[in-house]
């Protein structure tokens, strides 16, 4: 069984001006196969920081801590290593590649995780199925990777990656913004697919519950300041709906001062 493992992490982002300022406070963590975490929290809490982090984003800089893989050192590796190791990061906002088609995008990305290229054959079906659970038509393939796609395509062709890399952990940074109730759906039915094979982790980041009424996770994180603060099942979720964030806002006011 796959586990990250988070302990203390600690954050800057550099400024303009070359200094350092703090977002993550010493972050502790551990997500399983076959778990689903969610972590929820206000605008500018350190959520999205948390993700590009442990996925290696150049914008951030480790100050503190560590994250292992299966007992790996995460933060000594490339990003394309980290991918290769099994982290898999859904962004909230999905990048488009130019002159690169879906089909060999995938393909490569494929080859890289297994250390062999798959039966082009095999390869084309097991494609063409992915998109069409996603509702996706098969001839998005032979387009540009998110190039000209909705906010939505963009989405589902994430979840595509999802189930054909078959990552061992998958960070999902908003993945429920911008859809509306029947992409909700979808998405959420292949996130579900994905964890019901008991082989990747979900880490789920969003700041509504209306994505956790079709993922259910089995842990709620709230995230606040650059770190957790509390801790609980799905009913923490159903929880922060009805009151929000503001006792949790005021307790961290008041920690600062």
């Amino acid at each position: 069984m796959s586990v990250l493992e988070i302990r203390d992490l600690k954050v800057s982002v550099k400024l303009p001006d070359g200094q350092l300022k703090p977002i993550l406070a010493g972050v502790d963590l551990t997500v399983r196969a076959g778990e689903t975490h969610a972590i929820m929290g206000p605008n500018g809490s350190g959520k999205s920081t948390l993700a590009y982090s442990v996925a290696g984003h150049p914008k951030y800089e480790i100050t503190g801590g560590s994250v292992t893989l299966d007992g790996q050192d995460v933060l000594a590796m490339t990003v394309d290593e980290r991918a290769r190791a099994g982290l898999f990061l859904a962004m909230q906002y999905p990048v488009e590649v130019p002159g690169v088609s879906v089909a060999n995008f995938l393909r490569t990305a494929k080859t890289a995780i297994d250390g062999a290229a798959p039966k082009l054959r095999t390869w084309s079906g097991e494609l063409r199925e992915a998109m069409e659970r996603l509702g996706m038509d098969p001839a998005f393939g032979q387009r540009n990777v998110n190039e000209g796609f909705s906010g939505g395509e963009k989405k589902r062709h994430e979840i595509v990656q999802l189930e054909l890399l078959k990552p061992k952990i998958a960070i999902l940074d908003e993945t429920d913004s911008g859809l509306d109730i029947d992409a909700l759906r979808v998405v959420s039915a292949g996130v579900n697919r994905v964890r019901d094979t008991g082989a990747t982790g979900i880490l789920l980041i969003t700041h509504y519950t209306r994505i956790l009424r079709y993922v259910k996770p089995d842990f709620v994180h709230v995230f606040v300041g650059g770190r957790i603060v509390e801790e609980g099942g799905p009913e923490l979720a159903e929880s922060l709906e009805a009151e929000g964030y503001e006792r949790y806002l005021a307790g961290a006011g008041s920690a600062r001062a």
